[in-house]
């Protein structure tokens, strides 16, 4: 199980801050499964306005971690792995949120390869903060060359 240092990540990754939301890759076994980390801050421009003076990470951009997560996850074992790849959502299911999401709170997400059929890849989400589940979904993306 190998870990991605955040050089890596933004090699593979074209989001930069503040829609980078990986900020680690904690654990590794490519084309199966990824353990990525977003270690949430205060000072995050989503926080002034979800909600003031009750901030909570918004979930849609859970949903996006666990897309870039997916990212990494079928890219990181090649080396060679174009840079200038884009992904695109395909689908979401299932989304469920169990507990909010806090500044301060380590966010841990985990996407397990499910299948690949046509360029579409499936895969099963889980967020957990402190050991505890707080997300999950299934979902779809393709990845494709930029500009396409």
């Amino acid at each position: 199980m190998a870990e991605v240092d955040l050089q890596r990540i933004l090699k593979l990754l074209p989001h930069r801050y503040p829609f980078l939301m990986i900020d680690k890759v904690r654990e590794l076994e490519p084309k199966k499964r990824i353990v990525a980390i977003k270690n949430v801050s205060n000072n995050e421009p989503q926080f002034q306005g979800h909600f003031p003076g009750r901030p909570i990470m918004p979930g849609v951009l859970i949903l996006e971690g666990f897309a870039q997560a997916a990212v990494i996850l079928m890219l990181a074992a090649d080396p060679g792995a174009p840079e200038n790849q884009v992904y695109y959502y395909l689908g979401i299911d299932n989304a469920r949120f169990k507990k909010p999401v806090l500044p301060g709170d380590q966010l841990e997400l985990e996407v397990l390869f499910d299948r690949a059929m046509r360029g579409i890849g499936k895969f099963n989400c889980t967020a957990r903060v402190a050991g505890e589940v707080v997300a999950e979904a299934s979902i779809m993306c393709t990845i494709q060359p930029a500009g396409k």
